[in-house]
């Protein structure tokens, strides 16, 4: 495991820089907008093994490949802040409780950039009584909402979830995050990325936006308002849940999620196979002016690659850009790339988050 060097991170940003400028030269693309992340305390995510050495545990993590010489982790600068300060205490806490401590092998922290925490504790046992009642008492003493887990058990001592609150654009956002749910890890940076897609739609109000892979409504939520309409998809049910809940907290009425993939989606816009989720959407009255996709690493899947390429303007979010490159081949035949950025979401790292933003080509 590589120790974090702060003070490189600037030459680290800049070969990612020169990398994606170099990848995508072919493409033409325009001047990159690079935003950069916060050196430190930037990811709101963290999960750690934990290692007993007789009495004693601890945090661990692991060099790739290895699974039985344990790093001791005392200090994680790239956690938030909220984050490095609660591990000290809540191991403290759990190396003075048997309970707590016995057969504990992984904690997971979920934090937000408005305070919330959840702090997940998987066991190699099952939980009783006794166990509730420590848990119980962590949790009063250090202000955070716990879970237990173990083989076919989950036990809430209170939510499954944080609540995000941020600032776009002025607009108060509220999102809930539920645990084991994707949710963009850099939160700072997510502002920075929904900002930027609702610059890239400026002037889109007559129209609707259709989103592929909208998680738990991240960009939906954000996007709402520069649209008439938003028609978003999503095959994980959690998500979806979490959408529909993010919808209510922020008394959107033009937001319409379905619980469908992006595969599903485009058999029904191209008449294979019909599906019954999305027959009460009123599809046929879309007047689509935008298609949002942010899709795993895999990239999207020829088909659906072609099925929005009839869209007017394509706003599209990628983590890995060899299946985006991939995906514009195919796009850039009917669209011109007007905007091209680069999101540092994982300092340190090799992965590079991409938008690239597309307008049709006049005929």
């Amino acid at each position: 495991m590589t120790q974090i060097q702060v003070e490189q991170y600037s030459s680290l940003l800049a070969e990612k820089v020169e990398r994606i400028q170099q990848q995508f030269t072919s493409f033409g693309i325009p001047s990159l907008q690079v935003f950069e992340s916060e050196p430190e305390h930037f990811r709101l995510r963290a999960e750690f093994k934990i290692w007993h050495d007789g009495d004693r545990c601890f945090h661990a993590m692991f060099e790739r490949g290895s699974n039985n010489q344990p790093i001791e982790i005392t200090d994680f600068p790239i956690a938030s802040k909220a984050i490095t300060d609660l591990m000290p205490k809540l191991l403290s806490a759990i190396n003075e409780n048997q309970t707590l401590k016995h057969r504990l092998f992984q904690v997971e922290y979920l934090n937000t950039l408005s305070g919330d925490m959840l702090v997940t504790m998987i066991y190699h046992r099952q939980l009783d009584e006794e166990w509730i009642n420590a848990a119980t008492a962590l949790k009063e003493a250090l202000g955070i909402n716990i879970i237990g887990r173990a083989k076919k058990m989950k036990l809430l001592l209170d939510k499954d979830h944080v609540i995000e609150e941020i600032n776009v654009d002025g607009l108060q956002l509220k999102y809930k995050q539920i645990e084991g749910g994707f949710t963009q890890p850099n939160g700072k940076m997510n502002i920075n990325m929904l900002t930027w897609a609702r610059a890239c739609v400026e002037g889109s109000k007559a129209f609707d936006l259709l989103e592929l892979y909208c998680g738990n409504g991240n960009f939906s939520i954000a996007m709402a308002d520069k649209f008439r309409r938003v028609f978003a998809t999503e095959i994980s049910k959690t998500s979806v849940y979490a959408a529909l809940d993010n919808k209510q907290m922020n008394g959107l009425e033009n937001v319409n999620f379905a619980r469908v993939s992006a595969e599903e989606f485009t058999g029904h816009m191209n008449g294979v196979k019909k599906r019954r989720r999305l027959k009460d959407m009123q599809l046929e009255d879309a007047n689509f002016g935008t298609v949002l996709v942010d899709p795993p690493r895999s990239g999207l899947d020829q088909d659906s690659c072609e099925m929005i390429s009839h869209y007017p303007n394509i706003v599209y979010i990628s983590c890995n850009p060899d299946t985006l490159e991939e995906n514009l081949k195919t796009l850039t035949k009917t669209h011109t790339i007007e905007r091209f950025a680069l999101f540092d979401q994982f300092p340190y790292t090799h992965h590079v988050e991409c938008g690239v933003y597309l307008v049709l080509k006049e005929k």
